[in-house]
């Protein structure tokens, strides 16, 4: 092969990164791949806008098909997010021989089986490593640097703005969620519609991708327990702290013989943690491998130069195959599309952790006895108990931190609780991933 020819779907942030790197890493671009690396064309909707990178306008078209049917093209680099036209296009282009790099983490997490089987089937590659933690090259680290090892616990901070909002009401007591929020948007950190990142469902598309790669098992992102940001309070955000701990949200997977944990919720973790160091817009992942031991993983999660270095990675390693003539070296999950997994997800209410509890009682004479006797009767025995205040006419905080305990009774024994004459609303439950608390 003379030269690998890129097409370009999807001209926006990430988009004009790639073509910024293109233009200026060129030299070094092509001394790695052994031949010119050439971007041949850019289709978008908005082809007048001025992304701030120099570029050929005769490149530009508004038509994406022209892309992935142009026989000069081997790469065709789809930005464009979404399902449709998204998967119509990365399938037509696998139809035409071409190898598709994409950042989509929803369209992989969704139709992941149907979009690996096409490439499969067409004998061309799909690389996707900006879909997961922009810029850190954690899939392909576990796709291959980390094959050699079974995956006992993966714990993973995949979205900054959460990360962000998170931070910013530690590091300032009593500011609330809305207010964070309104400042995030402010600065760029969150659209203008949040709702995908403070839900967690972008958080759940990655860590569907990442559960792929590390145990082989393919689930669509609605058989996860998601929860996510919205909800939380600064008053636990101070009693965390004062308990010496941060609250995250978490992406968690735990090996549990064959069968396999897996879920994403705010989350407690010791101050000492390294995770628990991963501030502001930052993402991290925390692994044990069984031959490894513990491995982190920390990098900007977002923005246009990270996820354009990730965009171009993949371009390179299939420039590099190209080169050479070949494709599919490493499957995109990193197992054959025959492997069928033997294990499979645990369901929420098995699950056995440690909980944070905050329920508003009236201050009374035997009311903290009935709360406790009914964790009791539930095999929920208590780590910690604090009661910020006292008032006889009204309800306050109360907060228990328990010891281990199983989902399915916590969430028993807090519907109980609810019902109780003395306790207003619901108990506020926040799961704890602490060791040393068990």
């Amino acid at each position: 092969m003379k030269e690998v020819s890129i097409g370009l779907i999807g001209f926006g942030t990430v988009g004009a990164g790639v073509v910024q790197i293109l233009e200026e890493n060129r030299d070094v671009l092509e001394a790695r791949v052994g031949v010119p690396v050439r971007l041949k064309r850019i289709a978008d909707l908005n082809i007048e806008s001025d992304r701030g990178v120099k570029v050929d306008r005769s490149l530009l078209t508004t038509n994406a098909m022209e892309v992935v049917r142009d026989p000069e093209i081997s790469v065709v680099v789809e930005l464009i997010g979404g399902y449709e036209p998204a998967k119509s296009l990365i399938l037509e282009a696998f139809k035409n021989g071409k190898q598709v790099v994409t950042a989509n983490k929803a369209l992989l997490a969704e139709h992941g089986p149907e979009v690996f089987q096409a490439a499969h089937k067409a004998g061309v590659d799909i690389g996707f490593e900006a879909a997961v933690a922009g810029g850190i090259p954690i899939l392909r680290s576990l796709r291959e640097g980390l094959v050699a090892n079974r995956f006992d616990k993966i714990l993973a901070i995949l979205n900054g703005t959460c990360n962000f909002i998170l931070t910013a009401m530690d590091s300032t007591p009593g500011v609330s969620f809305d207010e964070v929020l309104k400042k995030a948007q402010e600065l760029g950190y969150a659209e203008a519609d949040p709702a995908l990142d403070i839900d967690g469902i972008d958080s759940a598309h990655k860590l569907v991708l990442v559960l792929s790669l590390t145990h082989g098992i393919r689930v669509p992102p609605r058989s996860i327990h998601v929860e996510g940001i919205r909800n939380i309070d600064p008053f636990d955000v101070a009693m965390a702290h004062e308990f010496s701990y941060k609250i995250k949200l978490l992406a968690i997977i735990r090996r549990d013989g064959d069968n396999v944990d897996a879920r994403l919720h705010p989350t407690l973790l010791p101050e000492d943690h390294p995770l628990a160091r991963v501030d502001g817009v930052f993402n991290g992942i925390f692994l044990h491998g069984d031959m490894v031991g513990d491995q982190l993983f920390y990098g900007r999660g977002a923005g246009r130069e990270s996820t354009a270095s990730a965009v171009i990675g993949d371009v390179i390693e299939m420039a590099r195959s190209a080169a050479r003539g070949e494709a599919g070296r490493v499957p995109p999950l990193g197992y054959p599309e025959s492997w069928k997994a033997s294990g499979k997800l645990k369901n929420i209410s098995e699950i056995v952790t440690n909980y944070y509890l905050r329920i508003k009682a009236m201050d009374r004479p035997g009311v903290l006895s009935k709360v406790a006797g009914i964790l009791g009767e539930h095999q929920i025995s208590l780590h910690s108990v604090v009661q910020k205040s006292r008032q006889s006419s009204a309800a306050v905080p109360v907060v228990f931190l328990t010891h281990l305990a199983k989902e399915a009774d916590l969430q028993i024994a807090c519907e109980k609780i609810s019902r109780l004459d003395d306790v207003e609303g619901a108990p506020v439950i926040l799961r704890i991933e602490d060791e040393t608390l068990n």
